[in-house]
């Protein structure tokens, strides 16, 4: 069976994103200008790239390399033609992360937004040993309302199947993943959303190992 990601339109998911009822989109562009301007880093990877929201912010005298890894074709090609002037920098890439982490390419920068909810902690850990960066920077959605995780909306039948891959976030057992693979936690912010939700920012740096110990 498909991935439900792969039968969502781009259109149904941004205009649900964008609505006042919602305002996740807009949320998500502030933090990813910080997530891209924070760490010093030449190469950077959004794993679940959509279409592409953020991606302003990236800065071709900063970044040689920005890789926009997604499991659908469609977005990558609407990715690709939004972002022309990233051309060069911008390298778009369809792999399924839960059966393909080995095909992802190494970076500094891991950004994943939205994404871990729908792989688990376990892919999100092959993802992050195969890319080796050094800075890991997430976004995880924190439900009060368990049972209506997707906020009312008039697109919401375009989500129906997402309960199929959707893992309940928490900020404690992500970074406590992350720990076991010798990544510690050095920022959480949070930022409230309508509907009793929150964006929390959970940003990782890989741990100095000592072979002289």
């Amino acid at each position: 069976m498909s991935n439900p990601w792969e039968e969502i339109s781009l259109d149904d998911y941004e205009k649900h994103m964008s609505l006042d009822s919602v305002r996740q989109l807009q949320a998500m562009n502030s933090i990813m200008q910080e997530q891209f301007n924070t760490y010093p880093a030449e190469t950077a990877m959004v794993l679940g790239i959509a279409g592409g929201n953020g991606l302003e912010h990236v800065r071709p005298e900063k970044f040689r390399k920005v890789y926009g890894v997604d499991i659908n074709a469609d977005y990558l090609r609407v990715v690709s033609e939004r972002y022309t002037e990233l051309s060069g920098v911008l390298e778009c890439l369809q792999i399924d992360l839960v059966n393909e982490a080995e095909k992802l390419p190494r970076t500094q920068l891991l950004i994943a937004n939205l994404l871990i909810e729908y792989i688990g902690y376990g892919a999100f850990q092959k993802a992050v040993l195969q890319t080796v960066p050094q800075y890991v920077s997430c976004v995880i959605q924190i439900n009060t309302d368990e049972d209506q995780w997707v906020s009312e909306s008039p697109y919401l039948h375009a989500f129906d199947r997402l309960d199929e891959v959707h893992h309940q976030m928490e900020e404690k057992a992500l970074t406590a993943a992350m720990n076991d693979i010798v990544y510690s936690l050095i920022l959480q912010k949070s930022e409230p959303l309508p509907n009793g939700k929150a964006l929390v920012r959970l940003d990782f740096k890989k741990n100095e190992v000592n072979y002289n110990e």
